[in-house]
């Protein structure tokens, strides 16, 4: 493995950098973070880097629960020298300084909260008793007391201000500003970034940026998204009252929204976004018609290699991808990493990392196996 303070120098920008290799991404639920989470893998892979995968057979950092360091695998072997961290956690920067460089650059991303919960009610819907309880997402959006129990917290965090509860905060606490203006300011001192799932490609061009990475570490195929059909449509009065529910989710968003459109005009302007924005879209349709025998994501049943189906959950028909047939094998194993789901992508890197321990089980085939790999 490349030491953690090694950097890979990157010279064609005006002046140049050196790329970030220690990075931390808080995945936060139903925000486009699968996408960002095989991008971080992809990139710790191309460069030897370390990962902070989860422990034994999980594939979270013991999420619900607050992270502790030991939720790592191998953390009291390896200590502080892992690279990467970007599985679920539930964010507790004391204990993630434990396991990462004290140069580590940190970034998460947000989410809409209206879209954000209709899309956390179809995922959720068999799991999340206040969800389960009610007929479709307008009802629970109606009266959400009715169906909502704080005390079930494990199950109800999906139901009100996930991200908040993601970013290590109590989901239920009163809106109150001093709170709030709290929370949001000790966001800004533990993260170097907040990202903007709504405007995601731009997203990748700010990230691109702030790590000083290439525009094909940022490339992507929008992975865990579901099928059309099964989007419930909110109403007017529905909307309105996620910002209610929500307040705490709403005024995060809100809050980093503006400061990301700051970034964009502090650092590199408008116009070179929406240039590299448009390559970014270039250079992805390019590698959709060489790895993809649909040119797009398709639905579950339409998937033929089981390995690489991805989990599916609730009411969403979560949407995955067929790879033409005849990719010589460079081309073939760039591709699958494009692909693969997040569950077999990080049981894969955990049998890489971590030979000696037991596989992560998957009732899935494995799309390559390490063998393959050496």
């Amino acid at each position: 493995y490349l030491s953690p303070s090694c950097s890979i120098s990157k010279s064609h920008d005006p002046v140049p950098c050196h790329a970030k290799t220690n990075v931390m991404f808080l995945k936060t639920h139903k925000t486009g973070s699968s996408t960002v989470l095989n991008i971080m893998f992809r990139f710790a892979e191309r460069y030897n880097l370390t990962v902070a995968l989860p422990a034994d057979q999980l594939f979270h950092l013991g999420y619900p629960r607050t992270f502790l360091a030991h939720f790592v695998e191998g953390f009291e072997a390896i200590g502080q020298n892992y690279n990467i961290m970007c599985n679920h956690l539930r964010f507790n920067p004391l204990e993630v300084k434990k396991v990462m460089a004290a140069n580590t650059f940190y970034f998460s991303i947000l989410r809409n909260p209206i879209p954000l919960l209709e899309s956390s009610y179809a995922y959720y819907k068999s799991y999340v008793p206040a969800f389960r309880n009610s007929k479709n997402v307008n009802e629970f959006l109606a009266s959400p007391m009715k169906y909502y129990h704080p005390a079930d917290y494990r199950e109800s965090i999906y139901a009100r201000n996930i991200m908040w509860f993601d970013f290590g905060y109590d989901n239920n606490a009163e809106d109150d500003t001093n709170y709030t203006q709290a929370v949001l300011e000790e966001i800004e001192q533990n993260f170097h970034l907040i990202l903007i799932a709504d405007y995601f490609d731009e997203s990748m061009i700010i990230l691109k940026h702030a790590l000083c990475w290439d525009l094909d570490d940022v490339i992507y195929f929008k992975l865990n998204s579901r099928s059309q059909e099964t989007i419930q449509a909110l109403t007017p009065e529905s909307e309105e009252q996620i910002k209610a529910w929500c307040s705490l989710d709403w005024k995060l968003y809100l809050h980093f929204n503006q400061s990301f459109w700051r970034r964009v005009e502090e650092t590199i302007g408008l116009e070179v976004l929406k240039k590299e924005v448009d390559l970014l879209r270039t250079r992805q349709k390019e590698l959709m018609e060489t790895c993809l025998s649909d040119q797009e994501a398709v639905r579950k049943d339409h998937i033929s290699d089981k390995a690489l189906l991805p989990y599916q959950s609730g009411a969403a028909n979560i949407l995955g991808y067929n790879l033409k047939q005849d990719l010589d094998n460079r081309t073939l194993r760039t591709c699958q990493k494009m692909v693969v789901p997040e569950l077999q992508y990080t049981s894969y890197l955990y049998a890489v990392q971590h030979p000696h321990k037991k596989r992560k089980e998957l009732s899935l085939p494995l799309p390559w196996t390490s063998r393959e790999e050496k």
